[in-house]
């Protein structure tokens, strides 16, 4: 077959698609405000939340979350570990395909976790997958993708070999670094991530995506338990503006908001408490300094900046949902770990932490005369741009300009990942409960995901050490004397800890609150007749 045959016939196979995603009139149909517009839905690009939870909705790994973000069986429907912990075996679901009806293969997982980590898929994420064998070298390119730890035993059967024992490992299955994806239909296909092409082995397939409007999923007859799927049609519409997103939960338009203006709580509370959902979350957001750039390589000036924070008020008068001052990156409730890493002087009164900013910053060769400027990046949701101002207050009070920059998500992900910036505000809610979730945010190895740049062999050697630790307490406290090697270097400053902050129609079952803040739309369904038509 030629190639422009091949090409006719993906266009053709497309096109016939296309028109069997077609919703049928009556579909019952979710609405959903995303936080923000996607960059990608191919798994192994995405680096965001609001990616994941349309990527999640079409995609399953080995494992997948139940309605509160614990892992339980999806591709798989069941597995044996090695003694030792090293070597996991996977059964899939002989029922398992794909939506264009091919199998589900131990072989797809192969190809997709070769693929994350081939150098020249650019994957940012694929650090995530580094736990098992030989990934880390592959993506450096020093070794073939073939030599990654995974292996089809049979069409059926999968081995995954990691370099240590990771208990989490059910947990990181269920992320979407460790999807599988459909080598009959990837394979040599750059337009594999369009509507009509997009195959999927989860609960939806994508049939529509209007750039910065929504993208819609509708159901796949061919998902294992589609029998138990009982939204037809779901639309994830990005919405950045939080105000805009609650003013169109109140006119209908959504029936589900990811995120809440933090000034609007007090009032829902009180005007609408059936449809407000708050609860705690494994989720950091901080300060990032670029220490590519000379101003920033002296940790007196981050500390300083550090030290001028009133977290209180953020948390207080700002937020308003609950969220916690930050005295740590690893977030409350993260288990097998002391906790026992903080900021320095972070019990101290503002006042005596502003003398002691002012005099780092004296001491780095910045003052009335010679005042510390720069510019502060951040995504334009409304929360957000909020914390800037009271941050520009804040580092105003020691003598600092700082000038903040509201972009579109998409935006601060290209400037983070150019290094072009001073200072940018990001957030990492965990992709597996452990505290090395966000510490490798901190780790050399990490490579784009480490923001920062920063490397402290110190540091890296403990995490490393950590991890092949066998005692869960001495594991604990070695990656606590990480965290706090990296706390005072302040290369990344933790500002709060969040908290989910969804509006959820009445007439929506299912949502049940979770620390990864995951709601897969399989798990929900319309009460119609409570529906307000």
């Amino acid at each position: 077959m030629t190639h422009a045959v091949a090409v006719l016939m993906r266009a053709i196979a497309a096109t016939l698609m296309l028109l069997a995603l077609a919703a049928p009139a009556d579909a019952v149909t979710l609405n959903r405000g995303n936080a923000q517009e996607p960059d990608t839905l191919d798994p192994h690009r995405a680096t965001a939340q609001w990616e994941g939870n349309i990527i999640g909705d079409m995609l399953m790994g080995l494992m997948t979350e139940d309605p509160t973000g614990e892992p339980i069986p999806g591709m798989a429907e069941s597995f044996e570990t090695s003694a030792d912990g090293l070597v996991w075996t996977f059964h899939i679901r002989p029922e398992a395909v794909w939506s264009d009806g091919v199998p589900v293969t131990a072989g797809d997982f192969v190809f997709a976790l070769r693929r994350i980590n081939d150098p020249r898929t650019g994957a940012q994420y694929a650090s995530l997958t580094h736990i098992l064998k030989n990934a880390a070298a592959v993506t450096d390119g020093t070794m073939p993708t073939d030599a990654i730890g995974a292996r089809a035993i049979d069409d059926k059967t999968l081995e995954l070999t990691l370099e240590h024992p990771a208990p989490y490992l059910p947990h990181l299955l269920a992320h979407y670094t460790m999807f599988p994806l459909p080598r009959h239909v990837v394979e040599g296909n750059d337009d594999w991530v369009k509507p009509g092409v997009y195959v999927s082995n989860g609960p939806y397939v994508l049939a529509e995506y209007r750039p910065n409007d929504f993208v819609r999923l509708v159901k796949n007859p061919r998902f294992f338990d589609a029998a138990h799927v009982a939204i037809d049609e779901v639309r994830f519409f990005g919405q950045d503006d939080q105000l805009a997103g609650l003013k169109r939960f109140r006119a209908g338009e959504f029936d589900t908001v990811s995120g809440v203006p933090g000034q609007m709580i007090a009032g829902l509370r009180k005007s609408d408490p059936d449809s407000l959902r708050i609860a705690p979350m494994y989720s950091t957001s901080y300060l990032i300094f670029n220490l590519t750039r000379d101003a920033w390589k002296d940790a007196r000036i981050r500390t300083a900046l550090s030290l001028a924070i009133d977290r209180d008020t953020i948390v207080k008068r700002i937020m308003g949902g609950g969220e916690l001052a930050a005295v740590a990156l690893v977030p409350p409730g993260i288990p097998n770990y002391p906790h026992t890493a903080r900021l320095t002087c972070a019990d101290l009164p503002l006042a005596e932490r502003q003398a002691m900013a002012r005099k780092l910053l004296a001491e780095a060769g910045y003052g009335p005369g010679n005042p510390l400027t720069f510019t502060f990046i951040h995504n334009q949701v409304t929360d957000t741009r909020r914390v800037a101002v009271a941050l520009q207050s804040m580092w105003k009070a020691i003598g600092v300009e700082m000038t903040p920059q509201a972009m579109e998500g998409k935006a601060v992900t290209s400037q983070l990942r150019a290094y072009q910036f001073d200072v940018a505000w990001a957030a990492w809610v965990a992709d597996y409960p452990d505290a090395t979730n966000y510490l490798y945010l901190a780790e050399t190895r990490a490579g784009e995901m480490n923001r920062s740049r920063y490397s402290n062999p110190a540091f890296d050697a403990l995490v490393l050490e950590a991890e092949g630790q066998p005692d869960i307490a001495a594991r604990g406290d070695m990656l606590a004397r990480a965290e706090q090697l990296m706390l005072d270097d302040a290369p990344l400053v933790p500002v709060y800890h969040s908290v989910s902050r969804s509006l959820v129609a009445p007439y929506v079952a299912g949502w049940q609150d979770s620390a990864d803040n995951i709601h897969r739309t399989r798990w929900l369904s319309i009460d119609e007749s409570r529906r307000p038509q």
